[in-house]
C-alpha cells in the first residue's frame, strides 16, 4: 500500500498539477474545434474532406513544430515565461479568426495555433516526468484526463455559441482562456534547468533514444494520427450514414468520454507497461472493423468504444519514453510528441483522401491499419525494455 501511495501526487505538487489539468482541459477544446466546427467550416469554405483533412493537418503540423522546439527549450530556459509564451501565441492566433478568412488564412492560423498548444504540450509532459520519474505514469494520466474532459465539452460549447452568434466565437473565447493561463502561469513554481550535459553523455544519450524512444515514436505517430481522423470526419461520417451531422459532433464527444473513461480506468492496474498499449491497440482494431464492416448506425457507441482502449495511449506512451532517458526529459517529450504530430498531418489527411475516393465508412475503417501499428511498436518497445 506504501508503494502505490507514493505513486500518486505530494500536496507540494498538487497545485501545478491542478494548472496541467485546466491547460490540457483547454488544450483539449482546441483539438475538436475544426471537428464541431466542420459543417459550418465546409459551407462558408468550400472545403470537401481532403480539405477538411487538411485543416486538422495544419494544427498537427504547428503542434509538431511547437512540440519539438519546446523540448531543447525546456532543458536550458527558465521554465515560467516558456509556459507564458506558449499560452500568450495559441492565443493570439486563435483569437484574431475571423468569417472572412480564406482557407489559406485558416491554414496559417491553425498552424500558429498548433505551435503554441504543441509547445506546452511538450513542456507539460517533461515537467511531469521530471518530477515523478519512474512514477510519472499515474499523474501524467492525471493530468491528460483534462485533454478528454475539454474534448468532451468542446462540441457542446461551439453548439452553443453557434446558435447566439458566429461559428467563429468558438475560437475567440478558447483563445481568451489561453490569455488567462499565460497569466496563471506566472504564479506556477518551476524546478531549474538540469545542467547541459557534456560531449560523451549527449552522444551517449542520442544512442539510448534511437534504441529505446523510437518505438514509443511509432506509437504516438498512429495513436494522434488515429485521434485527428476520428475528430475531423466524424460529422461526414455521420452524414454517409443518413444521420444528421449533430450527430457527429455528439459522437467526437463520446469518444472523448470513451478516452476519459480509459485514461481514469488505467489508474488501478498494477503494472502500466508496453504490454498494455500492444493489446489496447489490437482491441481498438477490432472495434473499428467490427463497428464499420457492419454499418453501425449508433456512431456515439462506436466511437465511444473506441475511446475505452485507446485512452490510456498517449500519457502511458510519455510517461514510459521519458523514463528511458531520464536527465533530458525536455527532449524525449519533443520527440515523442513530435512524432505524434507528424502522424496527426499524416493519418487524417490520407484518410479524407481516401473518403473522397471510396467513402468515409472505408475511410474510417482504413484507421484499423494505424492501431495495428500501435500495438506492434509497443510490443517492441517491450522487448527493448
Amino acid at each position: 500500500m506504501a508503494a502505490r501511495a507514493a505513486a500518486f501526487p505530494t500536496a507540494p505538487s498538487l497545485p501545478l498539477l491542478l494548472y496541467f489539468f485546466v491547460c490540457f482541459s483547454v488544450f483539449g477544446v482546441v483539438l475538436v474545434l475544426v471537428g464541431a466546427n466542420q459543417t459550418d467550416m465546409a459551407r462558408d469554405l468550400d472545403l470537401d474532406l481532403s480539405r477538411t483533412g487538411l485543416l486538422a493537418s495544419a494544427l498537427a503540423l504547428g503542434i509538431g513544430i511547437g512540440v519539438v522546439g519546446a523540448g531543447p527549450l525546456y532543458d536550458r530556459l527558465p521554465r515560467r515565461p516558456l509556459f507564458a509564451l506558449a499560452m500568450l501565441l495559441a492565443g493570439t492566433a486563435l483569437v484574431s479568426v475571423g468569417p472572412g478568412m480564406g482557407f489559406t488564412r485558416w491554414l496559417l492560423q491553425l498552424i500558429v495555433t498548433g505551435i503554441g498548444i504543441g509547445a506546452y504540450d511538450t513542456l507539460i509532459n517533461a515537467t511531469v516526468v521530471e518530477r515523478f520519474g519512474a512514477r510519472a505514469g499515474r499523474p501524467m494520466t492525471l493530468v491528460h484526463a483534462g485533454a478528454a474532459v475539454g474534448a468532451i465539452a468542446g462540441p457542446f460549447g461551439v453548439d452553443a455559441l453557434a446558435a447566439s452568434g458566429a461559428w467563429t466565437d468558438s475560437y475567440r473565447w478558447v483563445g481568451a482562456a489561453h490569455f488567462l493561463l499565460a497569466v496563471a502561469a506566472l504564479g506556477m513554481h518551476f524546478a531549474a534547468p538540469a545542467p547541459r550535459l557534456v560531449a560523451d553523455e549527449r552522444r551517449a544519450a542520442a544512442a539510448r533514444v534511437g534504441r529505446a524512444v523510437l518505438p514509443y515514436a511509432a506509437v504516438a505517430f498512429a495513436y494522434v494520427g488515429i485521434e485527428g481522423a476520428l475528430i475531423v470526419f466524424a460529422e461526414p461520417y455521420a452524414h454517409s450514414l443518413g444521420l444528421d451531422p449533430s450527430r457527429g459532433g455528439r459522437a467526437i464527444s463520446a469518444a472523448w468520454l470513451g478516452l476519459l473513461i480509459g485514461r481514469l480506468g488505467v489508474l488501478a492496474l498494477r503494472e502500466l507497461d508496453a504490454r498494455l498499449l500492444a493489446a489496447v491497440g489490437l482491441a481498438a482494431g477490432a472495434v473499428l472493423l467490427a463497428a464499420v464492416g457492419t454499418g453501425q448506425v449508433a456512431i456515439e457507441g462506436m466511437f465511444f468504444a473506441l475511446g475505452l482502449p485507446l485512452g490510456c495511449v498517449y500519457p502511458v506512451m510519455i510517461s514510459l519514453a521519458g523514463q528511458r532517458l531520464p536527465e533530458r526529459p525536455g527532449v524525449v517529450a519533443g520527440i515523442v510528441a513530435g512524432a505524434g504530430a507528424l502522424g496527426g498531418f499524416v493519418v487524417p489527411w490520407l484518410t479524407g483522401a481516401l473518403g473522397d475516393g471510396f467513402g468515409a465508412g472505408p475511410a474510417l475503417a482504413s484507421l484499423t491499419l494505424w492501431s495495428l501499428l500501435i500495438s506492434g511498436a509497443a510490443a517492441a518497445a517491450g522487448r527493448l525494455r
